[in-house]
C-alpha cells in the first residue's frame, strides 16, 4: 500500500492519458471539442517555468558558500557528475539510432516561409545572451535566462552579508514558485486527458504503437546501463572490491528508489551503503544530498528518448553530429533543471520544447513517456550517485583508497 501511494499520482496521470487516448479512438475528430482544457493545462506550465527556473537556478548558486571548504570535492563531484550523464546520453544515443522512435505517424510542424540563416558565432550569441533584460522574461530565451540566473547567484553569494537578504528573497521565491507548480499539477490529470483524447482522435492508433515502442526500448537499456554501466564505474573507482562492495550493499537503495519512485526518500539507505562500501563521510555526505539533486542518468536516459521520439513523430531528421552534441547538452541540462521540481520532469520537458523551438503540444508527447520510465529512471537517478561519491574518494584519496578503509 505505501508503494502504491507513493506512485500514486503518476498512476493518476498514467491512468488519465489512458482514458483520454480512448476516447480519442472512439470520438475520433469530435474529441477536439475538450482540447481546451489541455491548451489550458500547457498555458499553466509556460506561464510559470521562466520564475521557476530563474528562481531556482539562482537560489541554488546563491547559497553553495556553506560548502566553500569542500572545494576540491564538489569540483571533482561535478566533473564525475558530467561525465557519467554524458555515457549516459551516449548509451541512449546509440539505442535511439539502432531503434528509432516515433517514426510510425507524421504530425505536421508549422515553420515560417523565410527563415534567416546565421552564422554559427552570432547563433551562440542569441542562444547564451539578449540584448535587453525584458527579453529574459520569454521562454524563448531559456539558457540566456539560465546564464544570467547563475550570474546573479554568484554575485549574490559573493556579496557577503550584504547578499544574504537577496539570497533569502531568492530562497523563498523558489518554494513559492515551486509550490504554485504543485498546485497547477493537480489540474494535470484533466489537462494530459483532455490533449491525449484530442490527439489520438486526430491522429489515431499508430502513436499508440509509437509510444509502446518507446517504453519497451527503455526499460532494457537502463537495466543494462544499471548493471554493466554502474559496474565498470565500481571497478574504475575500487577495483574488483569495489564492484564486490557496490553490488553487496546497492540493492537496498535500489529497491527503495524503485518502490517509492523518490531518490530523496532513498537517500538514509543511499548513504548508509556509502558508509557500508567506506566511502568516507564528508564525501559521501556532500555527493549523495546534492547528487539526488543535480545527478540524473536515467533522467539523461529518459531525455535522449524523449527528443528522438519527438523528433520523429515531428517528421524531424534526428541525424547529424550537431544534432547529437546538442542533444547530449540539453539532456544534462533537463536532468539538472527537472530536479527537485514537484511533477515528474515537465520543467526539463518544457526545457526541451523551448530549445529545439518546438509548439507546445510537443510537451504533453514527451511527457507520457516520463510518467511510465519514471521507476527505473529514478533507480539509476538515485544508484548512480553511490557510484559517483566512490569515484570521487578515487581521485580525492588515491587508488587504494578501498583498501585503507574499514567497513562495518
Amino acid at each position: 500500500m505505501s508503494k502504491l501511494k507513493a506512485y500514486r499520482f503518476p498512476l493518476i496521470l498514467l491512468s488519465s492519458i489512458i482514458i483520454g487516448s480512448i476516447i480519442g479512438l472512439i470520438f475520433g475528430e469530435k474529441a477536439s471539442v475538450i482540447k481546451p482544457f489541455g491548451d489550458l493545462f500547457l498555458n499553466l506550465l509556460f506561464m510559470v517555468v521562466v520564475p521557476l527556473v530563474f528562481f531556482s537556478i539562482a537560489s541554488a548558486v546563491a547559497n553553495m558558500d556553506s560548502i566553500k571548504r569542500l572545494g576540491r570535492i564538489m569540483g571533482t563531484m561535478l566533473t564525475v557528475f558530467i561525465i557519467t550523464g554524458i555515457l549516459a546520453s551516449i548509451t541512449m544515443l546509440a539505442a535511439v539510432i539502432l531503434v528509432p522512435v516515433g517514426v510510425g505517424v507524421s504530425i505536421p510542424l508549422e515553420t515560417p516561409e523565410n527563415v534567416e540563416q546565421i552564422a554559427l558565432a552570432d547563433q551562440l550569441v542569441n542562444t547564451f545572451t539578449v540584448p535587453d533584460f525584458v527579453e529574459l522574461f520569454s521562454r524563448k530565451n531559456m539558457l540566456a535566462l539560465i546564464v544570467f540566473s547563475v550570474i546573479l547567484g554568484t554575485a549574490t553569494g559573493l556579496s557577503g552579508e550584504a547578499g544574504r537578504p537577496f539570497a533569502r528573497f531568492l530562497e523563498s521565491g523558489s518554494e513559492i514558485f515551486m509550490k504554485v507548480i504543485q498546485l497547477i499539477m493537480y489540474y494535470a490529470p484533466i489537462g494530459l486527458g483532455a490533449y491525449f483524447a484530442a490527439l489520438i482522435g486526430d491522429f489515431g492508433g499508430e502513436l499508440i504503437g509509437d509510444y509502446a515502442q518507446a517504453f519497451i526500448l527503455y526499460y532494457p537499456v537502463a537495466i543494462l546501463y544499471f548493471a554493466i554501466g554502474f559496474t565498470l564505474y565500481a571497478f574504475i573507482a575500487g577495483g574488483k572490491k569495489g564492484v564486490t562492495r557496490f553490488w553487496k550493499n546497492i540493492l537496498a537503495p535500489a529497491a527503495t528508489a524503485l518502490g517509492t519512485g523518490s531518490s530523496f526518500a532513498a537517500m538514509p539507505i543511499n548513504l548508509q551503503a556509502a558508509k557500508k562500501i567506506g566511502v568516507p563521510k564528508d564525501i559521501r555526505e556532500t555527493v549523495l544530498p546534492l547528487g539526488a539533486t543535480i545527478h540524473m542518468d536515467g533522467s539523461c536516459l529518459s531525455a535522449i528518448l524523449k527528443i528522438a521520439f519527438v523528433f520523429g513523430v515531428f517528421n524531424m531528421e534526428f541525424t547529424g553530429i550537431s544534432t547529437f552534441l546538442t542533444a547530449i547538452a540539453i539532456a544534462l541540462l533537463s536532468g539538472v533543471v527537472m530536479s527537485g521540481i514537484p511533477g515528474g520532469g515537465f520543467i526539463g520537458e518544457m526545457v526541451i520544447v523551448t530549445f529545439y523551438g518546438l509548439p507546445i503540444q510537443a510537451l504533453p508527447i514527451i511527457s507520457a513517456i516520463g510518467v511510465v520510465v519514471d521507476p527505473p529512471a529514478t533507480m539509476v537517478n538515485s544508484t548512480g550517485d553511490t557510484v559517483a561519491s566512490m569515484l570521487v574518494t578515487r581521485h580525492l584519496e588515491g587508488k587504494d583508497w578501498i583498501d585503507q578503509t574499514s567497513v562495518e
